[in-house]
């Protein structure tokens, strides 16, 4: 598959050149991959936290909300309900820095498919967020 540049500095190189068409930097497999892994997705955490007013306050929101969940009335089941739905808050605005970065770094240009990208990434954090005093209320007084 090749793929159509219209960038004049292009060379003209084929997606195809690496072996199974996937990134050339992929090559650790096994015990080395995880390893690997491990620190690279501290790296993006330590990334969030340092870059993501968004990320920081709710890192902060989940110090607080998973030890109270510990301590309430609910059962086990309950609590790992009630500590899954704050990670999740964190899981999903790592996945929307992760597109606001990716965005940003093909064009800082106001685009109306950028902005799409951008707010759709929002509207699931914003779910997540939502879905937390529900699920809470529901465990606690449902």
């Amino acid at each position: 598959m090749f793929v159509q540049n219209s960038d004049p500095n292009y060379q003209g190189q084929a997606m195809h050149d690496a072996p199974t068409g996937e990134s050339p930097h992929k090559g650790k497999t096994g015990l080395k991959r995880v390893w690997n892994a491990l620190f690279y997705s501290i790296d993006g955490m330590r990334a969030a936290f340092h870059h993501e007013d968004a990320f920081r306050q709710e890192v902060f929101l989940a110090a607080l909300l998973i030890p109270a969940a510990l301590f309430t009335p609910a059962s086990g089941l309950g609590k790992a309900l009630m500590i899954a739905v704050v990670l999740l808050v964190l899981i999903v605005e790592l996945l929307n820095s992760a597109v606001e970065a990716a965005v940003d770094r093909i064009s800082l240009e106001n685009h109306a498919l950028a902005k799409r990208a951008k707010d759709i990434g929002s509207a699931a954090v914003l779910l997540t967020l939502i879905n937390v005093p529900v699920v809470w209320g529901l465990v606690l007084f449902g």
